[in-house]
């Protein structure tokens, strides 16, 4: 590294952000920009090291002391080139990942870890300001034909790979635009549209083709698919939200959280969408699951003016320091407090919802609920909980939101049709090592075959199996593997 007493000389230090009171009047994007002496104050942190486990650490293996040294040295077309070798979008990492890079940052062993995911970003929107990124597709083609099913982080990310390998890819999207849980999923306030609109029209000029509102094994049959593309890229998620079936659930006022998410991002890009409406507005919201996808439903229940928002999580309250259990460079299950929890809400944790109750016209009107108290192994693992005696107890609320996860991708269609095998879980079958189904020339990626996870996962899922498909298709590949750092694309 240049400066390498910077980390004891500079302090971490986030870009500012708009006060609460603000941003809740908003939908936008709150966090601004480092200055540029800042920047460079925050990239010289980076330490010699030795072994740089950030790079084990980040699902897309990046190459971080590399491009946090050309931004020190402020050569931003070599600190694009590394970044973008292994991270076809960082533009969506630098703003959505939980960085767990940054735990596996030496320096965090003693102090505050570098601010990876914000140099990230600054990399990416300067490249992007400087008229680095460009489409990278070869003038040759290989003549050969991939679908990709679903264009979310890891349909994007294959397609991206795909066609810079000299493939003709189409991209199935059954929404009215691309970019899947990116854009339906998470807020305006955490990522704009315009973002995902840049990269889209980055992929088109590439030759990538988008088909919207079409769903395959609907629109499509499986049929038609297989014999119309050489191979094929399964990458639609996980998309069935888990349930809790307890006593009235059936009440008017409860909603899986993406409904809820998905509807609000409609309403944001188009102002016209009014279908059954979910609104918070003078409501007493309680948001089941302790994650981030209740967090952000949070953020939105602020928005649209809530009166009161309650998140509940049936794990106890997490440490805020690392634990035996939780052992450096692993990424450690500590107190997340995001941007919209300091926008308002009462967090309570070690809650189990027993029962929704409702009023006489089948409207929700509160939530029966009772402290709890976990039984775990001598490693830390929860194995079981008991309720607290005497702690029952009824919550008001009109709106409930659950965020409780997702089981699995949905069967009926397409998969039902090609007949993949799934796992246990209910994902498609295939294994980390060559993405492959036990269909010819069908392949699987993100969370429709590890379950739901990291936007980052995607991306790396994405990348991994696009190389599978270049080597099936060709019989050899120059497209790079996360397992090779330090290979450049």
């Amino acid at each position: 590294m240049s400066h390498i007493t910077g980390f004891k000389e500079f302090s971490r230090v986030l870009p500012p952000k708009v006060a609460p009171t603000e941003r809740v009047r908003h939908y936008q994007e709150f966090i601004g920009m480092y200055s540029e002496a800042e920047l460079n104050h925050q990239a010289a942190r980076c330490m010699d090291c030795g072994i740089p486990f950030c790079h084990s650490g980040c699902p897309l293996g990046n190459i971080i002391p590399e491009f946090n040294d050309a931004v020190y040295q402020q050569d931003w077309q070599e600190a694009y080139r590394i970044l973008s070798s292994t991270n076809n979008f960082p533009e969506f990492t630098g703003r959505i990942c939980p960085a767990p890079c940054e735990s596996a940052c030496v320096l965090s062993i003693h102090s505050q870890p570098v601010a990876i995911e914000e140099i990230e970003k600054h990399i990416i929107e300067i490249a992007f300001e400087k008229g680095f990124v460009q489409p990278t597709a070869p003038l040759l083609k290989t003549g050969q034909t991939v679908a990709v099913v679903g264009s979310g982080p890891a349909g994007m990310a294959a397609a991206a790979q795909l066609v810079k390998a000299g493939h003709s890819v189409t991209v199935f999207e059954r929404d009215d635009r691309p970019g899947g849980l990116l854009r339906y999923g998470i807020p305006d306030f955490k990522l704009e549209k315009w973002v995902i609109d840049r990269r889209i029209e980055l992929l088109e000029k590439d030759g990538v083709e988008f088909r919207c509102n079409t769903e395959v094994g609907k629109d499509i049959s499986a049929d038609e698919l297989m014999n119309s593309f050489d191979a094929v890229v399964l990458a639609g998620g996980a998309t069935i939200p888990r349930d809790l079936t307890i006593p009235g659930r059936d009440l008017h006022g409860i909603h899986f959280a993406m409904d809820y998410l998905n509807q609000q991002n409609k309403r944001v890009s188009q102002p016209d969408w009014a279908h059954d409406p979910i609104l918070a507005t003078d409501q007493d919201v309680v948001v089941i699951g302790g994650g981030d996808t209740g967090s952000d439903c949070v953020g939105t229940a602020n928005r649209q003016g809530a009166r009161s928002v309650r998140q509940f999580a049936m794990m106890m309250e997490p440490p805020t320091e690392r634990t035996k259990h939780m052992p450096w460079p692993t990424y450690p299950l500590l107190l997340s407090t995001t941007s919209s929890h300091e926008e308002g809400c009462e967090r309570h944790w070690g809650v189990n919802t027993k029962a929704f109750l409702g009023d006489m016209r089948g409207n929700l009107r509160a939530l029966l609920v009772t402290d709890i108290t976990w039984e775990t192994d001598e490693r830390g693992k929860r194995i079981k909980f008991e309720e607290i005696a005497g702690s029952e107890r009824e919550i008001p609320a009109q709106l409930a939101f659950l965020a409780i996860g997702y089981l699995h991708p949905q069967h009926d269609g397409l998969l039902t049709d090609l007949k993949v095998e799934l796992d246990e879980r209910g994902h498609v079958q295939a294994t980390e090592r060559d993405y492959r189904t036990n269909v010819d020339k069908v392949f699987v990626a993100g969370d429709a075959r590890r379950g739901q996870s990291l936007v980052v996962w995607a991306i790396s899922e994405g990348r991994e199996a696009a190389r599978q498909v270049d080597l099936f298709l060709t019989g050899k590949t120059t497209l790079p593997s996360k397992d090779a750092v330090g290979m450049f694309a």
